[in-house]
């Protein structure tokens, strides 16, 4: 059976592409690296590496193994951190894999309130640009808990966070916010406009997309960009309308802000691939009761009436 220090040897010989930088890394010699992987090799009957000349290449075999492997290593981890946490030690890492967005708009209150209720126990974040690469990073064992909308067919524990409300950003002054139906806009007063869109690979692209295609057109693209604080930015900037998702928006932002009509919503879950251990449960807890699913500024700014620049 692989043991657990092979597998590591597998994921580190990959990540660094070489033998060499391998057992450097690993604080070993390069003959006993290569020792123990090919004894990994022969217990598992299959080659795993193709060795070239300056890198190394998986087989079909080292594909199908390697998330497995890093997969083993995280469960290994997690049950080292949770025998500390069971001993009654408040230290280590609690690892949490998110969206970009809600990394931005989301986490901050939630990690703030964390930070003061356990200063001793560190958190690694992970960030993903689209649901997809979150939902396998997690079926992977990257973290411990995942913050992000509804997994498709996931087997693990889940749990509802909320909706986070998505809005209508563009210039200051825009015609459109003079319309009777403000501070709400339909997307398809804004058909013929040029839109702040998102790079393909981004998981806000594909709403966008969605939500445009409900209104019955296409949107014409002005610019991409990765973040939503930046579509942001460039919408007030007057490069075009965009959708962003509310708890992005800081105060005082100098650009018109509507709710689109009818509304656009974003399911949020946090899920986990096992029942969470009793500090990751708390953490949990802590999220989902410091989660600015839609900031006051912007419920007092909506509320108001009024979607101009804000004094």
């Amino acid at each position: 059976m692989a043991t657990l220090r092979q597998l590591e040897y597998l994921v580190t010989i990959v990540d660094e592409g070489s033998f060499t930088r391998a057992a450097e890394r690993l604080h070993i010699t390069q003959p006993g690296l290569s020792h123990q992987f090919q004894a990994l090799e022969r217990e598992v009957g299959a080659a795993l590496l193709e060795r070239l000349p300056r890198a190394v290449r998986l087989t079909p075999a080292g594909r199908a193994m390697l998330p497995h492997a890093r997969a083993a290593l995280a469960d290994a981890e997690r049950a080292a951190t949770a025998a500390r946490r069971a001993a009654g030690i408040a230290t280590g890492e609690l690892h949490l894999a998110t969206l970009y967005s809600l990394s931005v708009g989301v986490l901050p209150v939630a990690l703030g309130a964390w930070r003061e209720r356990y200063p001793g126990v560190r958190v690694r974040l992970f960030e993903h640009r689209h649901t997809d690469d979150l939902t396998a990073a997690m079926a992977a064992g990257q973290a411990d808990i995942a913050l992000g909308p509804p997994p498709a067919d996931w087997e693990g524990p889940v749990r509802d966070v909320g909706a986070e409300e998505f809005l209508v950003v563009t210039r200051a002054g825009d015609p459109v916010a003079a319309l009777d139906h403000a501070p709400r806009v339909r997307l398809a007063d804004l058909a013929e406009r040029e839109w702040v869109h998102f790079t393909p690979d981004s998981g806000l692209a594909e709403l966008l997309e969605h939500a445009c295609a409900a209104a019955g057109f296409h949107p014409r693209v002005a610019v991409r960009t990765e973040q939503a604080p930046s579509a942001a930015n460039y919408a007030a900037a007057g490069l075009g309308p965009t959708l962003v998702p509310a708890n992005t928006l800081p105060p005082h932002f100098p650009g018109t802000v509507l709710r689109p009509d009818p509304p656009i919503r974003r399911p949020l879950t946090a899920y986990t691939r096992t029942d969470p251990d009793p500090v990751a449960a708390v953490f949990l807890d802590v999220l989902c009761g410091h989660t600015p699913l839609m900031p006051r500024h912007i419920q007092q700014r909506l509320r108001a009436g009024s979607p101009a620049r804000t004094r």
